[in-house]
């Protein structure tokens, strides 16, 4: 049976795990210079309807050093930007490629298409999940402490796809998430009781408290850019390196990036010796990499 990635809890928790140490063991062998040809003459297809950095790039250079080959394709360049039905577009693409990844605006839309692929799909991203990048910052606390169960993490900032993936892995991996956001940019209903592991808090202070990893995102994701009440409604919400002071004092510091620095950060934390989101940014690639073997072998 074809297997998906649309959301953490496509894998088992030993799958997650398993993915996590390929992840770091793909990272070793290159900075080794070993190559692999474990994905030698696939391909996958990249559907962006929205703008992208880190996945693009890694997904690209990822399918290279595996020996594949990689094929971006935006709505100006496919018929879906031309009103063909979702479903057609994924049997055509079954027909030709090995893997797709899709980043969307809608993760139904994600979803639909996984629905009739004959072959693996990724989400890149959706307004609900961020789950490629989870991997990552999963990847880069198991690296930093060790292991991730039992850790405290505090997520500071908008309820939106990237802190709703983080309480998924909350229940998944078995450690503790303490949120603080304005009570209208709280999480989605259904993940507000999706793990007995989550905690939410009045303030930035009592979820960073003592906490192992400290995280926060943009306050305005793609497609609120322009909702300008959002700015006034994170006042007191920005990680700054005081608050971060709150934290253990060998507490690490990540941001899925890109970064509205004098917003949800100020203009020292993503350089303060604590932070590890060039790292964390850098991990997409091998963690991206794990994923794709995984997939298709």
């Amino acid at each position: 049976m074809v297997r998906h990635f649309l959301r953490l809890s496509d894998l088992s928790v030993n799958e997650l795990q398993s993915l996590i140490g390929r992840a770091i063991e793909l990272k070793r062998l290159q900075l080794q210079g070993s190559t692999l040809q474990s994905c030698s003459q696939k391909t996958l297809a990249m559907i962006f309807e929205q703008s992208s950095t880190r996945t693009r790039v890694a997904f690209e250079t990822g399918m290279a050093q595996l020996g594949g080959q990689a094929v971006f394709l935006s709505p100006r360049d496919t018929q879906l930007g031309r009103g063909e039905p979702i479903k057609d577009t994924a049997r055509v693409l079954a027909k030709m490629v090995d893997i797709v990844m899709i980043r969307a605006k809608q993760q139904s839309t994600i979803d639909e298409y996984a629905g009739f692929s004959e072959i693996p799909v990724i989400n890149g991203m959706s307004n609900e999940l961020h789950p490629c990048q989870l991997l990552a910052d999963i990847m880069t606390i198991v690296e930093a402490k060790g292991e991730i169960e039992g850790r405290q993490v505090a997520f500071v900032g908008d309820g939106y796809n990237m802190c709703q993936s983080f309480i998924e892995a909350s229940r998944l991996l078995g450690f503790d998430l303490r949120v603080a956001t304005p009570i209208d940019y709280q999480p989605s209903a259904k993940y507000l009781t999706c793990s007995k592991r989550v905690d939410f808090v009045n303030s930035p202070a009592d979820a960073v408290q003592d906490a192992d990893v400290v995280v926060t995102d943009v306050w305005s994701s793609m497609g609120h850019e322009d909702d300008t009440d959002r700015i006034k409604a994170f006042d007191g919400f920005q990680i700054t390196s005081s608050l971060l002071d709150q934290a253990k004092s060998d507490a690490i510091f990540l941001h899925c990036l890109p970064a509205h620095r004098g917003e949800e950060v100020d203009d020292f934390v993503l350089d303060d010796p604590r932070s590890a989101v060039w790292e964390e940014s850098g991990n997409r690639l091998h963690s991206q990499k794990a994923l794709i073997e995984f997939l298709l072998n």
